[in-house]
C-alpha cells in the first residue's frame, strides 16, 4: 500500500510531530510505502528506503500565517499531480488546500476563537488582532477540510464534541488518544537537589506556557496560598510571564520554584508528588498522559482535553477551571494522605499503560488499512451497495 502523510514536522519532541512520527514508524513496520510531505523529518525516517520525503521548505517566510499558507499551496500542488499513485492521504486540520481521506484533529480553531482566554480577548493590540485573524481564517478553512475527509480523527472526546458542534457528523468521527513514551515517563526516584527543590516536603508540579493565562497558573497560585506547606515546581518559560510577580505578591516565593523551560521534564516528574493542571482551554495535552505515566495523581479540569482519562482512582477533574475552593479541596485531600497518593499513583500508571505510542500508532494504521480495503471493494461493480460503505473498526480510543 502507498500512504501519504501531510504535516509540517515528523519527529520526536514535537506534539503533533511525534504523533505522525510514531504513525510513520508503524506504516514502515508493516511494509507499506510512505510519502511524507513535510518541512522537517527525523533523520532515521529520511534514510529509510520505504520513505519518500517531499521537502516543503517554508522557514524563510516571516510569520506562521505565511508559512502555513505557502505549505498548504505547495503540498496541494504536489498532491494534485501525484494523487493517483497514493492509496490514502492523512492530514492535520487545514494544512493543505486539497482533500484528504483522513484528517487528524489536534486543535479546533472555532472553539479556541470562542474561548474567553483567546489572545484577542486579553490583548487589544496589533498582536491580538493578528491572533484573532489567524484563528478565524483557520476555523473557516478547517470546516471545509473536515467536510471533505472520509474519516475525521479527534485526539480527545473534547475535540470530538467540538467537531460535532461545528457540523461534523459524529458517525465520521473517530477518537484516537495521543500516546506516551512509557519508558521515558515512568515512576521512580530522583534527587530534588538537582533542580534546587526542597526535600521532605509535599511537592506539586505544573508545566506549560506560563506567559499567558490560558494554562491557568494564576488559579493554582491562589489555591496554593490556602494549602499550607505544599510546594509547587513550575516548568515553563518565565520571560514575559506575570506569574513570578503574582507569586511574590501572594507571599509564596519560598514555596513556588520556577524552573524555566526544561527538556528533562520526565526526570522532574519523578521528584514530584502530584501534577496540577486545570487549564482553561486545551484540546489534548501530552503532558497529562506523561504525568499519569510517571505515576502522578493528576488534578485537572473538564476544559482540558484528555481529562476523560483521569478517573477518580487516579485524580480529580474539576468542573470549573477557575474554582479556587474546589482546587484547594482537591489539593488538601491528596497532600494530607500519603497512602492515597501512592494508590492513585499506581492507578495513574495503569491508565497510561493503555496508551503507549505503539498502541496509538497501530490503531491509526489499522484504520488506514481498513479504509483502503473498503475502497478496493467499492471499485468492484459486482459488489452490493451495502458492501461499499466504510466500516470503522474502532469505537473510542487508541487503547481499544
Amino acid at each position: 500500500m502507498k500512504l501519504c502523510i501531510v504535516t509540517h514536522t515528523v519527529k520526536k519532541g514535537d506534539g503533533q510531530g511525534r504523533v505522525n512520527y510514531e504513525v510513520a514508524k508503524e506504516i514502515i513496520r508493516r511494509g507499506h510505502h510512505l510519502t511524507l510531505l513535510a518541512s522537517e523529518v527525523a533523520p532515521e525516517l529520511k534514510e529509510n528506503s520505504q520513505v519518500n520525503w517531499i521537502e516543503i521548505p517554508v522557514q524563510k517566510f516571516p510569520t506562521e500565517f505565511i508559512r502555513n499558507f505557502v505549505f498548504a499551496k505547495k503540498s496541494a500542488d504536489w498532491l494534485q499531480k501525484n494523487r493517483a499513485d497514493i492509496d490514502l492521504v492523512k492530514v492535520n486540520g487545514a494544512i493543505t488546500n486539497t482533500s484528504a481521506d483522513v484528517n487528524a484533529v489536534h486543535f479546533v480553531h472555532s472553539s479556541w476563537l470562542r474561548s474567553p482566554v483567546h489572545i484577542s480577548r486579553t490583548r487589544r493590540d496589533a498582536y491580538g488582532f493578528y491572533q484573532w485573524l489567524y484563528t478565524a481564517l483557520n476555523a473557516h478553512w478547517e470546516k471545509q477540510a473536515f467536510q471533505k475527509a472520509k474519516v475525521v480523527i479527534a485526539v480527545s472526546e473534547k475535540v470530538a464534541q467540538e467537531l460535532v458542534n461545528i457540523g461534523v457528523p459524529r458517525s465520521r468521527i473517530q477518537v484516537i488518544v495521543n500516546g506516551v513514551d512509557l519508558e521515558e515517563f515512568t515512576p521512580g526516584v530522583d534527587d530534588r537537589q538537582t533542580w534546587g527543590l526542597p526535600e521532605n516536603v509535599p511537592l506539586a508540579l505544573f508545566a506549560g506556557d506560563i506567559r499567558t493565562a490560558r494554562k491557568n497558573l494564576d488559579t493554582v497560585l491562589y489555591a496554593l496560598a490556602k494549602v499550607p506547606d505544599l510546594h509547587l515546581a513550575v516548568v515553563g518559560n518565565t520571560e514575559g510571564s506575570p506569574f513570578p510577580q503574582l507569586t511574590a505578591s501572594l507571599g509564596l516565593s519560598e514555596r513556588v520554584h520556577f524552573l524555566g523551560y526544561r527538556r528533562d521534564i520526565a526526570a522532574i516528574m519523578r521528584v514530584a508528588d502530584l501534577f496540577v493542571f486545570p487549564s482553561r482551554y486545551e484540546a489534548c495535552t501530552l503532558v497529562l498522559l506523561e504525568a499519569l505515566a510517571s505515576g502522578l495523581p493528576v488534578i485537572t479540569a473538564t476544559a482540558t482535553g484528555g481529562a476523560e482519562l483521569v478517573t477518580p482512582e487516579c485524580g480529580v477533574v474539576l468542573s470549573d477551571s477557575d474554582d479556587i475552593d474546589a482546587l484547594v479541596a482537591a489539593l488538601l485531600s491528596l497532600v494530607d494522605d500519603d497512602t492515597l497518593l501512592q494508590q492513585m499513583g499506581k492507578a495513574a500508571r495503569s491508565v497510561a499503560e493503555q496508551h503507549s505510542w505503539t498502541t496509538m500508532a497501530q490503531t491509526y494504521v489499522d484504520l488506514f488499512e481498513e479504509l483502503i480495503k473498503n475502497e478496493e471493494h467499492c471499485s468492484h461493480p459486482h459488489l452490493s451497495p451495502s458492501s461499499r460503505s466504510i466500516s470503522l473498526p474502532f469505537s473510542t480510543t487508541g487503547a481499544n
